[in-house]
């Protein structure tokens, strides 16, 4: 635990009180409101359902609102005094001291090595540019299991090395065994070499930070011994489909007033979220080793969403845990398509769900528990948005069909029934004002900051933008509320999903591979508008916009993975972010690294089979085996390999069984002599 004073207490009590006082009485408010348009003469069983999901679902909304509000506030007037990056050093700080080594550590599964290693290099010019690079080392930490992609990480690996005479700083490692995925990765560079270093600023493949980030977030840590994790907000960057660039203009413009005001009420209680965040590895060795849980997946197991668990335990031992929300120069990269942007989702959404017994957990804060809670109401938050509507639907048509009655006993005039379309559409124009009001506050604020308007593209450009983001918000909110849905209730029916690459390159999607992904919604959007047109005429025009998105889910996915419309938009000005305006250095180290590797591959033969033939790379690989015990069964089914693949080719192989002749050293000799016993007598190489 750490000896210094940690973060006042009276202070987070204050600002929490605050908060959670704004969005109870807003949610209460909203209730009463909707409580009061149903009739006095007894609530229903359906009313009652609704009353509930109501109460959930503002409650979300409005936590999301009031954080955006205060966000908006706090930047207009200045920004947050109680941020980690605006507190002056405390008792403890090493500032005076020798500077400590950092590791940079990046675990990657089955990543292109090429915009891993450009995104490496990116980072090293950008550190070496500060003139602070001797006190970071970088770790590649690869899961990759396909030789192919093994090897060539090693190449491109080497290449670095070599070209930055960086031999001892750069290193590269490639796990036997995938254990515990990248929790299990983390914590074995923690044991294996994490006594070297007194932080790690954790990377994911597509991560990319300023040299001039890196050290601040290193000196935030020397400043603040209490410390153990500072998160950055990262900024999605470098895609130009159509899709990515809404979304990297949505979280540009939004993110900050979202990040200040989570900040505002976290302080020093903030979360994880897995990369792009500096972690003093001491206490995180020792605190944060991770259990299997009881049980198979998707419950049990390992734990998915690693990130929230560890900070937990962070805080439960006495550590801080930060949001620097003001600290910039973080990046990361979106999906290109909403398909890919919905496959990601599935196991972010099992990672969150498997929270649910965290919750109940013994030892951790009040506050640990509701940031679970946040996790799991992310996703939960769809499949109750679609059982409202359809109770909702459900209600509209019995009321339909419900004949007024005008005289109650003796009763000579009539008795008109009470209308509350007042209560009911105020309470639908609250509920929009806090869900687009966020939008308004991040234009108010570009007003004040003349220089960030020139780098959205002006003042018109900017509103446009806005107004089309919210249009294709809105259109693809229910294609995501259905997919979300299906993958709530396939993971509640005990279905897991595999750890798998991401696709993080920009693609057109075909008519076929739309179709598949999205005929579903799209006959339910049909079939929905039907039933309602048909039955409740008048329910379906307040169901318009929900229907128009899924009934138009397979052109709205194609059009919105165009690269080309995507770029046509940045030729017009619209969604642009300062980072297109005028990029920082470490986003042009990244273009120009990826052209020289896109111009060196057209002229060299990337197989398998080329790279066991190439002297150097195979000497290279098998210099870099760890030296293990063959029985000999294992060595004998080695043999059988390798003589398969001199009969009947490489391509016969599995590939765990070419993983096991690539972790070979004796079998890649034999087939490397072989490649070239071949060439020298003329044979075609296998």
């Amino acid at each position: 635990m750490p000896a210094a004073t940690v973060f006042p207490r009276r202070i987070r009590v204050l600002r929490r009180v605050v908060f959670f006082s704004l969005v109870v009485l807003t949610t209460v408010a909203a209730l009463a409101m909707i409580a009061s348009a149903f009739q006095q003469n007894g609530i229903t069983p359906q009313e009652l359902l609704l009353l509930f999901l109501y109460m959930l679902l503002i409650l979300w909304v409005s936590t999301s609102f009031w954080q955006a509000t205060i966000g908006f506030w706090l930047l207009l007037w200045g920004g947050d005094r109680q941020s980690i990056s605006r507190l002056p050093a405390r008792a403890g700080g090493r500032t005076d001291q020798a500077p400590p080594k950092t590791a940079l550590v990046m675990p990657i599964y089955h990543e292109d090595p090429e915009r891993v290693f450009a995104g490496l290099r990116a980072i090293y010019q950008s550190l070496r540019d500060t003139g602070r690079a001797d006190e970071f080392e970088l770790f590649v930490l690869s899961d990759s299991r396909n030789p192919d992609v093994w090897l060539e990480e090693e190449v491109h690996w080497y290449r670095m090395c070599c070209d930055f005479d960086a031999h001892g700083k750069i290193f590269y490692r490639n796990r036997e065994k995938n254990i515990a995925r990248k929790s299990g990765n983390l914590e074995e560079f923690c044991h294996r070499w994490g006594a070297r270093y007194r932080y790690m600023i954790v990377l994911d493949a597509d991560s990319l930070m300023c040299g001039s980030t890196l050290t601040r977030m290193v000196d935030l840590m020397e400043a603040h011994p209490t410390v153990a994790l500072i998160q950055s907000p990262p900024l999605p960057v470098n895609h130009k489909s159509l899709f990515a660039r809404i979304l990297q203009f949505a979280s540009s413009l939004y993110g900050e007033i979202f990040a200040a005001g989570a900040s505002y009420w976290q302080l020093s209680d903030s979360n994880y979220w897995g990369h792009n965040a500096i972690i003093r590895v001491k206490p995180f060795a020792e605190h944060c080793g991770l259990p299997k849980l009881p049980g198979k997946e998707p419950f049990g197991g390992e734990i998915f969403s690693h990130d929230f668990v560890e900070a937990a335990l962070l805080r439960k031992a006495g550590w801080e845990v930060w949001l620097a929300y003001d600290l910039k120069g973080s990046y990361e990269e979106l999906p290109p398509t909403l398909i890919d942007y919905a496959k990601r989702d599935r196991r972010w959404c099992q990672g969150n769900l498997q929270h649910v017994r965290m919750v109940f957990a013994r030892g951790f804060s009040p506050l640990s528990r509701l940031h679970f809670l946040m996790g799991i109401m992310s996703y939960l938050s769809s499949p109750l948005w679609f059982l409202f509507l359809l109770v909702t639907g459900f209600e509209a048509y019995v009321q339909s069909q419900t004949m007024p009655v005008y005289f109650f006993g003796d009763n000579v005039f009539p008795v008109w029934p009470e209308s509350y379309a007042v209560e009911m559409t105020t309470v639908l124009l609250v509920t929009l004002a806090m869900l687009f009001l966020p939008k308004v506050w991040s234009l108010l604020l570009l007003l004040v900051r003349s220089e960030d308007r020139k780098a959205y593209g002006g003042i018109v450009r900017i509103t446009l933008s806005v107004l089309f983001e919210s249009i294709f918000s809105v259109l693809t909110a229910p294609i995501l509320m259905l997919y979300q849905t299906n993958f709530v209730l396939a993971i509640l029916s005990r279905r897991s999903t595999a750890w798998l690459a991401q696709q993080r390159s920009d693609h057109r999607l075909s008519v076929k591979e739309a179709f598949l992904a999205h005929w579903g919604q799209t006959f339910v959007g049909i079939l929905a508008g039907y039933v309602s047109y048909r039955y409740v005429p008048s329910f379906f025009w307040w169901f318009l916009p929900v229907l128009a998105g899924l009934a138009f889910a397979i052109p709205l996915s194609m059009l919105s993975s165009s690269t080309a419309l995507g770029l046509l938009a940045k030729r017009l000005g619209l969604f642009l972010t300062p980072e297109e305006s005028a990029p920082p250095a470490v986003l042009s180290y990244l273009k120009d690294n990826l052209a020289q590797a896109t111009a060196a591959r057209r002229v060299v033969d990337d197989s398998l089979e080329s790279k066991i033939g190439d002297p150097a790379v195979c000497s290279l690989h098998i210099a870099l085996l760890p030296h293990r015990l063959v029985k000999r069964r294992q060595r004998h089914q080695l043999r059988a390999l390798t003589y398969q693949v001199i009969e009947e080719g490489p391509g016969s192989l599995s590939v765990p069984e070419k993983r096991a002749l690539a972790a070979d050293p004796d079998s890649l000799t034999r087939l490397h002599i072989l490649s070239w016993a071949q060439r020298g007598t003329g044979t075609a190489s296998s």
